[in-house]
């Protein structure tokens, strides 16, 4: 193993272990009638914790706010562990990240597997899928992508060997990740790739610094930045629906939770999701003013 990847797997157990003492510390005071909304720490997530959170309480529920956790598996053992009850998953992390299921593209399979899963071995629900699906975009500067006349992966392959890749911590680790899709397209780059915040690489590739990242396709960085995704057009990818994941016990003891988050299922498509995404991060605009004005399109289920 290499002393970088040491390194960062050293960084990852350590957020870890220092965010569910966090988590832990203050399960223990926590009121049986507080809602707890958790997010990983990329700003869809946080922005899509918050419009549940002010969905929870549109309906009564009080609700308290756990943005900026970590990845996937962070959030995952919080709500194995009780100090979340809700928070935003997608479809193809869980089935693919979590219970480490081969890849399955047929998007209702995946979701009926991850909640049928989910609800024997862990007693937590997939509730409404939110509308959107969030897939991986690797991507590249809009006049790299003209001046080479590509538009697909499989076309990206013979440049690849010239380009400087940069990757989030959690592309590189995953197994729906960078191994699989070097296997799956013969990718060969100018060399190892580098690693950092995924609210970073955007930047490096747009300034030049980079030639290809991965990213999501709902940021609103990817059209400010001018940057081009290159269509996977052999399919690597699974479905990335985004679908609030919430622990059994509480929509049993607050039936409300259920009837919430029903209303909100399917109101936020694709577009929608990517101009909400550039108000946060190009705009710099609150999280919570983004959120409550978005929910202000959304009625209350008697209003239906």
């Amino acid at each position: 193993m290499s002393r970088k990847l040491k390194r960062h797997r050293w960084r990852m157990a350590r957020h870890f272990l220092v965010t569910c003492s966090l988590l832990w510390s203050s399960a223990c005071s926590r009121s049986s009638d507080t809602i707890v909304v958790g997010s990983k720490n990329f700003s869809e997530s946080v922005l899509l914790g918050e419009i549940v959170a002010q969905q929870l309480e549109r309906y009564g529920l009080t609700v308290e706010r756990k943005p900026f956790l970590g990845g996937t598996w962070v959030c995952h053992q919080a709500m194995l562990a009780g100090q979340l009850d809700i928070y935003v998953e997608y479809t193809g992390t869980a089935y693919s990240g979590i219970l480490e299921l081969p890849t399955e593209r047929d998007p209702t399979r995946v979701l009926a597997v991850v909640d049928s899963v989910y609800r024997a071995r862990w007693n937590l629900q997939w509730a409404e899928p939110l509308g959107f699906e969030n897939t991986f975009a690797i991507l590249i500067r809009r006049r790299e992508a003209e001046r080479l006349g590509i538009r697909t992966m499989s076309e990206a392959v013979p440049h690849a060997r010239r380009w400087r890749p940069v990757f989030g911590y959690e592309f590189t680790e995953r197994v729906d990740g960078l191994r699989g899709l070097v296997a799956t397209y013969g990718f060969q780059f100018a060399g190892q790739p580098a690693t950092m915040d995924l609210g970073l690489v955007y930047r490096a590739v747009a300034d030049g610094v980079a030639d290809v990242t991965s990213g999501n396709s709902t940021d609103g960085q990817v059209a400010a930045l001018d940057l081009f995704q290159l269509e996977d057009d052999r399919h690597y990818f699974p479905p990335y629906d985004a679908v609030p994941v919430v622990s059994a016990e509480v929509i049993e003891q607050h039936p409300a939770v259920a009837q919430a988050l029903r209303a909100l299922g399917g109101t936020i498509t694709v577009e929608r999701m990517r101009e909400l995404n550039r108000q946060v991060d190009v705009e710099q605009r609150p999280v919570f003013a983004v959120a409550k004005e978005f929910l202000e399109s959304v009625p209350l289920a008697e209003e239906r």
